[in-house]
């Protein structure tokens, strides 16, 4: 597994593998990209953690209506991280939290 923190208001666009934007017609399915119930909140901000499966090599992520007024209309996650990687984000956090009831506690 691969992983990336994603900030509030941003949502996963396309896809791509190691052939390409992810086909769903070659794939037979979409590519399996779970937000985990662990945040971290740096600057004010809440980042959470998603893991996305190691045939996936790169992952675009637009700005969801709530943060529309933003300039930014998409980035590119070329760089995903290793699960030792996360350990130590999570370790130099300034907050971590987790979610509960549906709702994001602070750790």
């Amino acid at each position: 597994m691969k992983y990336f923190f994603l900030s509030d208001g941003w949502a996963v666009g396309r896809v791509w593998g190691s052939d390409g934007l992810w086909q769903f017609a070659a794939w037979r399915r979409a590519p399996q990209i779970e937000r985990i119930s662990v945040c971290l909140v740096e600057k004010n901000e809440v980042l959470w953690l998603y893991s996305v499966e190691d045939a996936v090599i790169t992952v675009e992520v637009k700005p969801t209506t709530t943060v529309a007024n933003q300039n930014i209309g998409q980035v590119i996650i070329k760089r995903l991280i290793t699960a030792e990687q996360v350990l130590e984000r999570l370790g130099n956090a300034e907050t971590s939290c987790a979610m509960q009831n549906s709702q994001a506690v602070l750790v």
